[in-house]
């Protein structure tokens, strides 16, 4: 369908606030998986992943949702393509199915999802869209599951194989690459508490996975260097915003042990080559020490070319002995506004990006996820109306520019999302896309959110274009 302008008094045009201090190569994008998007399971000779045994696993997700459809992007993906162009999207980030491009996890890469792929980034080229690829978002194949998981090392050397395979078939249409999305994610909701696939739950296998989650990434890294040494490397990690709930002794040790699970169990092996002490005390005791061999921290923090940031909300902590593992209690911050119940309290990303720059890495970074979910629908007009998500960019976009004034070397932001899809365990019900999806007819709707992103996109393109004419002159 064909993006039409949104016009609303509603809006403040205000809202889009200052770009004077965003540099004239910021990259303005959106972010995608391929398990919430593609859809297509069991075509094009792609095998289960974890996600596709969870969620047909019945009670594992919301209302027995599932991927097997999602947005049905593996066969609208030109149209997709065409929607990104309309709407003035500069950069786009995906990830490739591990599952789809290699079924069993090892061995030769599955053809077909090579010409699926490379047609799509030699899509994106052509409409002038930078990718920005991500090997690994959550959907590993199921037979690796079945050998141990990520608690399994070997996991981590056979995602460095399957990384070598996409190289030697797409290097050259891609300059900037993810190796990992989200390991918390995948270590904690996957192996810890079981809420995300495979749905284990065993702290001991949850450090497992996150030290090989590490460890993989490291090997990702050098098969970069060896095979594609001209390419940018990066991983993306979410980093949330923690306080305590109390300035006691108590409740603050608590909030470090929060942080040392959530942040600094990926955010120290990578950028400053080691896990500090809070988190050997923390997890030491659930084996992580065991599973550090000689020369792991060489290759984990082996140097990258950008740092990778994604950031949803801030959340309290307090001492609570007897509750879980780590003897806390924990909630989103006030105001907890979005459809999920998490805080929107802009300020949080500008702390997150300033103690990236300041206490882990000089590296650009890019935020590559942001975004909230809201109770979007569609008005008898035909339109969606999602002037909170509007709200909610502005504000945290505003706050991103003050941490550019700061000093924090950023350079680009994906908006989490560009459609609304398959959201995990939450399966349909929670919306962050900047495009409404109808999942029953895979209507493509722009809410006024795309709108936004549109204009505040080519406002900053036009104040760069003013700029450079004016230092012509």
């Amino acid at each position: 369908m064909t993006p039409t302008p949104f016009i609303s008094s509603q809006i403040d045009e205000n809202q889009v606030g200052t770009l004077e201090e965003y540099p004239s190569d910021f990259l303005w994008g959106v972010s995608t998986s391929a398990y919430q998007i593609e859809g297509a399971a069991r075509e094009g000779g792609r095998g289960p992943s974890i996600w596709d045994t969870f969620s047909h696993n019945p009670g594992l997700t919301y209302n027995g949702d599932n991927g097997d459809i999602a947005t049905d992007h593996y066969h609208r993906w030109e149209s997709d393509l065409d929607l990104l162009e309309k709407l003035g999207i500069r950069a786009y980030r995906l990830s490739l199915s591990w599952s789809r491009l290699q079924p069993r996890g090892s061995g030769a890469l599955n053809q077909e999802a090579v010409k699926f792929y490379r047609s799509l980034l030699v899509g994106l080229q052509s409409r002038g869209i930078k990718p920005l690829v991500t090997l690994y978002h959550w959907d590993l194949p199921q037979p690796l599951e079945d050998l141990g998981g990520w608690p399994n090392r070997q996991t981590a050397y056979l995602f460095a194989e399957y990384v070598s395979l996409v190289l030697n078939e797409m290097a050259e249409l891609a300059t900037d690459w993810i190796t990992i999305n989200e390991a918390w994610c995948v270590s904690f909701l996957g192996y810890g508490s079981g809420a995300h696939a495979p749905g284990r739950k065993n702290i001991n296998d949850a450090v497992s996975a996150a030290h090989h989650l590490n460890l993989a990434h490291g090997l990702a890294v050098a098969q970069f260097r060896k095979l594609a040494p001209q390419l940018k490397v990066g991983i993306s990690n979410i980093v949330t915003d923690i306080f305590s709930a109390s300035n006691s002794a108590e409740d603050k040790l608590a909030a470090e042990r929060l942080d040392a699970c959530s942040n600094k169990l990926f955010l120290d092996p990578v950028y400053l080559g080691d896990y500090s002490p809070i988190v050997r005390t923390t997890l030491n005791k659930f084996g992580l020490e065991a599973l550090i061999h000689d020369g792991d921290m060489e290759i984990i923090s082996a140097p990258t070319d950008f740092a990778g940031i994604n950031h949803y909300q801030r959340v309290i902590a307090w001492e609570e002995n007897g509750n879980g593992f780590l003897n806390l209690g924990e909630q989103p911050a006030e105001p907890a506004s979005t459809s999920f119940g998490w805080s929107v309290i802009p300020n949080s990303l500008f702390n997150v990006l300033v103690r990236i720059a300041k206490d882990f890495t000089s590296l650009p970074i890019y935020i590559t996820e942001s975004g909230a979910s809201f109770d979007d629908y569609i008005d008898p007009n035909g339109d969606v109306i999602d002037l909170e998500r509007v709200s909610y960019f502005s504000q945290y976009l505003s706050e991103a520019g003050r941490a550019i004034l700061e000093g924090v070397n950023l350079k680009g932001y994906f908006a989490w999302s560009f459609l609304d899809n398959f959201e995990w365990a939450e399966g349909y019900k929670k919306r962050f896309g900047i495009v409404f999806v109808d999942f029953h007819t895979q209507e493509r709707i722009p809410k006024a959110s795309a709108y936004w992103y549109r204009q505040l996109i080519a406002d900053h393109r036009e104040l760069q274009s003013e700029k450079k004419s004016t230092a012509v002159r």
